[in-house]
């Protein structure tokens, strides 16, 4: 008896284009080419494997050589040629592997069998499987065949790799898309076979199985029947996680139950269990991933038909999801999909695996915190807001940037002065310092910054308090002495660089700078900014600016690249801030002097116009000059 078994995948292979499971928009499309007699001469079927290419084109092959085909174009089964090809002994079809038989003589071969045509039937029908292993030379051996075989000839390739094909040949074929089956239709398919094998499965294992096959129903066959072997015909949902060595539901229920309950020690415990038997880390962070966008699909009725479960686990999920806080399953997917990136490159991949449960556990307490802080922060504010809403009119809090210019403030500090404060009467008055220079705060201005400190004269102010209902300011809205401190020797920089009045660059000393500059270039090596800077010159324009002046665009370039560095050197020589502007401006004195070789002649007349009497020495001895 087992030497007649025969695996499902080749037992149940379909016959006819009604039982090709999942590829109805292929089978209607051949059924339609054959009634109204539109067949092509040539076919490519690419698609991912297991999908029914090859299965698709001996259909065709056989339907198209029928001698009674029925109504809706299918094969009758009895004639002769029918009765030929299911025993394999039909000589109208030719199928070649082209990933053995890929060079340019097995090509001729084949080319040369088509110019005889059929003894028996109407069309010869070529197959070739694998056909994007084919060489490139073979490819232009089968070029002109392809494009314009005999009438009864017909090729069909089959390829899982379409972009391996030349353009040439895809351009002479009929290209059909087979697309990957989906999990519903396996699962009914697989039902079907395990009822004609007297199975008892269940839905769920068979659910499994679809999902392990990712779309490839040979690979979801192959696993029935060891599955089948296994159990002895018994299919339940553990014993087939157990055989695909993959983890159920309900260990990452338990596991997702554990982190909500933060129970680090219950979670790695859990982990330990897994990996005892056999699991390796990528494997539990894969499927954490897979169970947690299960929860998040879960959340909107609209995802329901996204959820890719068994039916049976789908209440169980909808349960789950409605304990589960949005916010932490998000969080909790890009912490695991973190982790499932950094699992490769870990040194202890156990390890790695642990803290990325640990991190799930406290997930859940840093996603409450911060949603705790963002409604404390919102009521802070709104506090806030009400406090400095309710202080008279005449008074407003200072807030001016750290950054702001100290000669702004200082002008602030000369112009105005403080307003008294008006308080509640069961208000008891603070001491506290008074800020020197009262300016109107925008609307949109931000409350943490600092208030300006006393500048002098002043040292004490009653302390604002809030109206009765109203919070307390927060303490971390309190203005630091040291910044206060900071600001107030600023102010006083500030009044006195008014008091001296602007500051005038002195020529002598910017030339001197730009030299200096110069020689520090020298003598750090730097030869091609010796050489650009050597062509510039520098002109000095009261009160602030050096104006850089170039011979031409290339020199200007360095120059503009070398602006932050130079205002930076000119503010340390001259004790003073620069402007620098920059300029081409030709002139011949930038330029280099040119070493010209003269001829004898032109040595001749420049030394007579050096020494004059060597000119006269010849015309009186009559002497001739032979250069």
């Amino acid at each position: 008896m087992s030497e007649n078994y025969i695996v499902s995948a080749r037992k149940y292979r379909p016959q006819t284009f009604d039982t090709v499971v999942g590829q109805s928009h292929i089978t209607t499309t051949l059924k339609n080419a054959i009634k109204n007699k539109h067949l092509a001469h040539a076919y490519l079927f690419c698609g991912p494997r297991g999908v029914g290419k090859t299965t698709c084109a001996r259909i065709l092959a056989r339907t198209i050589n029928c001698e009674s085909p029925t109504a809706d174009m299918e094969a009758c089964g009895t004639c002769s040629i029918c009765t030929s090809f299911r025993d394999n002994t039909s000589f109208n079809v030719f199928e070649l592997d082209a990933a053995s038989n890929n060079s340019v003589d097995d090509i001729r071969e084949l080319t040369s069998q088509v110019r005889f045509a059929p003894q028996h039937g109407r069309y010869k029908v070529y197959i070739i499987d694998e056909v994007h292993m084919l060489s490139a030379s073979a490819f232009n051996a089968f070029l002109k065949t392809l494009e314009e075989p005999p009438p009864y000839a017909i090729f069909i390739l089959a390829t899982t790799e379409k972009h391996k094909i030349l353009p040439t040949i895809l351009s002479r074929c009929q290209i059909f898309d087979f697309r990957r089956i989906t999990t519903t239709d396996t699962v009914g398919h697989l039902q079907s076979i395990a009822a004609k094998e007297h199975m008892v499965a269940n839905e769920a294992a068979l659910h499994v199985i679809a999902q392990k096959s990712e779309g490839c129903m040979r690979d979801a066959l192959s696993m029935l029947d060891r599955i089948a072997s296994f159990t002895n015909g018994m299919l339940t949902y553990a014993n087939t996680m157990e055989h695909l060595n993959m983890l159920d539901a309900d260990f990452y229920f338990r596991l997702t139950d554990l982190m909500l309950s933060q129970d680090v020690a219950g979670t790695l415990l859990q982990l330990d269990s897994a990996l005892e038997r056999g699991f390796e880390g990528d494997v539990i962070i894969g499927g954490l991933a897979e169970h947690l966008r299960n929860l998040m699909l879960c959340k909107d009725a609209r995802m329901a038909k996204l959820l890719d479960v068994p039916g049976e686990h789908k209440q169980l999920y909808y349960e789950k999801a409605n304990q589960t806080p949005p916010s932490y399953i998000i969080s909790a997917l890009n912490v695991v999909g973190q982790a499932e990136l950094e699992y490769r490159n870990a040194t202890n991949r156990r390890l790695h695996v642990e803290m990325c449960l640990i991190r799930l556990c406290y997930l859940l307490q840093a996603v409450n915190g911060a949603s705790v802080a963002t409604a404390g922060e919102k009521k802070n504010s709104d506090s806030l807001d009400a406090l400095v809403g309710s202080v008279p009119a005449p008074v407003s809090a200072i807030v001016m940037p750290v950054r702001e210019p100290a000669v702004a403030i200082a002008a602030t500090v000369q112009t105005h002065t403080p307003a008294a404060v008006a308080l509640p009467p069961s208000t008891p008055a603070v001491p506290m310092p008074v800020p020197a220079a009262p300016v109107h705060k925008p609307a949109a201005a931000p409350l943490g910054h600092s208030a300006i400190p006393p500048a002098s004269g002043l040292s004490h102010m009653a302390k604002m308090m809030p109206s009765e209902g109203q919070a307390p300011a927060p303490a971390s809205r309190k203005v630091s002495m040291n910044l206060l401190g900071g600001l107030d020797e600023a102010i006083q920089e500030a009044t006195a660089a008014l008091a001296a009045g602007p500051r005038v660059i002195d020529p002598a000393k910017a030339i001197e700078a730009f030299e200096a500059y110069k020689h520090e270039l020298h003598k750090a090596q730097k030869g091609v900014l010796v050489s650009q800077f050597a062509m510039m010159k520098i002109e000095v324009l009261p009160p602030d600016e050096v104006h850089i002046v170039s011979p031409h665009e290339l020199t200007d370039q360095y120059a503009r690249e070398q602006r932050n560095t130079l205002i930076d050197f000119f503010c340390k020589a001259l004790g003073m801030t620069v402007r620098i502007t920059n300029e081409i401006r030709e002139d011949e004195s930038f330029l280099p002097v040119e070493n010209k070789v003269l001829s004898r002649s032109e040595i001749y007349d420049v030394m007579v116009a050096n020494n004059p009497n060597l000119g006269r020495l010849r015309d009186g001895l009559g002497l001739q000059i032979e250069y």
